[in-house]
């Protein structure tokens, strides 16, 4: 299976010219950050759009029409809360407790100009607010 590139992303998600331009700008930052620090698994950066992009992309279908506030437990390199936010979920809360994945993020938001809320803590550490959605992908095993 060839990669997927960000036009057939596009093709299947649906999305404006200018959500895949702002996703393109944070596959290029992942790309370019991911020289110095581990954001993601090496192996999967040939197919980036399909790994990371679809795969947080294929979860805004699925949110219920109110959802207002999100909030991705251990988010890492985004995935899939700024992708989401990038879709256009209003109100994305990142959980990251590495404080160079959280720069990342930051960085992400800030080119795009995706507005999110960002919490460098350990996902214990944060106050409890109410939520509509929860999001986790890679944390840790269901049971902990």
């Amino acid at each position: 299976m060839s990669p997927l590139t960000p036009e057939g992303f596009q093709e299947i998600t649906g999305v404006s010219r200018e959500t895949r331009d702002k996703l393109t700008l944070y596959a290029e930052l992942l790309q370019k950050w991911q020289k110095r620090i581990n954001l993601v698994g090496r192996s999967t950066l040939p197919d980036l759009w399909r790994r990371h992009m679809l795969d947080g992309a294929q979860l805004h279908p699925l949110l219920p029409e109110e959802t207002r506030v999100l909030v991705d437990f251990g988010s890492g390199a985004g995935f899939p809360g700024l992708v989401l936010a990038i879709m256009g979920v209003p109100d994305v809360h990142l959980i990251e407790s590495d404080s160079r994945k959280v720069a990342f993020q930051r960085e992400v938001a800030r080119v795009t100009e995706t507005p999110i809320t960002l919490h460098n803590s350990r996902i214990e550490s944060v106050p409890p607010f109410p939520a509509d959605v929860i999001t986790a992908r890679a944390l840790a095993p269901l049971t902990d």
